[in-house]
C-alpha cells in the first residue's frame, strides 16, 4: 500500500466521522477541496469539485445547519440522519480512496465511512435526544453548535492534517464506546 493510499483512506475516515456531527459540512468541505486540487478524487467523483456541487452543497450545508437550531425540527431530522449519514459517509470514503482494488474500496468505504459515520450519528442523535427530554430542548442549539464546530474542524483536519483527524477519530469512538458501555451496565443492574 502506497503512502497516497495511506492518506486517501485516512482523510476518507476523518471525513466520514465528520459527516455523523453534520451531512453536508464535510461533503461541502469535500467538494470546494476537490475544486480546487487540494485533494484528488476517484474519476466517477470528480463532479464533486464542481461549481454546481459547491453550490448546491452550500445551500444544503446552511440550511442543515440553521434546522439543527429549531429544537423540535432537530430530532425529526435525527430520524433520517442516521441512515443519511451511513451513505454519505460511505460516499465520502469511495470518492478519496485512491489506488485500491474497486472491492476493497468498497468494503472499506462501507464498514469504515458508513460505519464510522452511523455510529457517530448514533450517539449525537441520542444525546440530543436526552437534551430534549431533560432541557426540554432548550441545550438543544447549544449542542447543535458544538456539533456543527467538531464537523467543520474535523473536515478541515481530514483534508489538511489526515493523521491528527484520525486520533480524534480514535477517540470519538473510543468515547462512545465508554457511553455505551456505562449505559448497557447501568441496564443489566435496573
Amino acid at each position: 500500500m502506497t503512502p497516497e493510499t495511506i492518506f486517501s483512506i485516512l482523510i476518507g475516515i476523518g471525513l466520514a466521522a465528520s459527516v455523523g456531527f453534520r451531512i453536508f459540512v464535510p461533503l461541502f468541505a469535500l467538494s470546494i477541496a476537490a475544486h480546487y486540487n487540494v485533494i484528488p478524487l476517484n474519476e466517477s467523483w470528480f463532479w464533486v469539485g464542481s461549481t454546481t456541487a459547491i453550490i448546491a452543497l452550500g445551500v444544503a450545508t446552511i440550511v442543515e445547519i440553521l434546522a439543527y437550531f429549531i429544537p423540535w425540527l432537530d430530532n425529526i431530522l435525527d430520524s433520517i440522519a442516521i441512515p443519511l449519514a451511513a451513505i454519505a459517509g460511505t460516499a465520502v470514503m469511495v470518492s478519496t480512496v485512491a489506488g485500491l482494488d474497486p472491492v476493497m474500496t468498497w468494503a472499506l468505504a462501507i464498514i469504515a465511512g458508513g460505519g464510522t459515520a452511523a455510529a457517530i450519528q448514533t450517539s449525537s442523535a441520542a444525546t440530543r435526544l436526552t437534551s430534549t427530554a431533560t432541557t426540554a430542548g432548550i441545550a438543544n442549539p447549544i449542542l447543535a453548535t458544538v456539533e456543527t464546530g467538531t464537523s467543520i474542524v474535523m473536515s478541515i483536519l481530514s483534508i489538511f492534517v489526515p493523521i491528527i483527524a484520525i486520533i480524534f477519530v480514535v477517540i470519538l469512538l473510543w468515547m462512545i464506546f465508554r457511553v455505551y458501555k456505562k449505559f448497557k451496565k447501568k441496564k443489566v443492574e435496573v
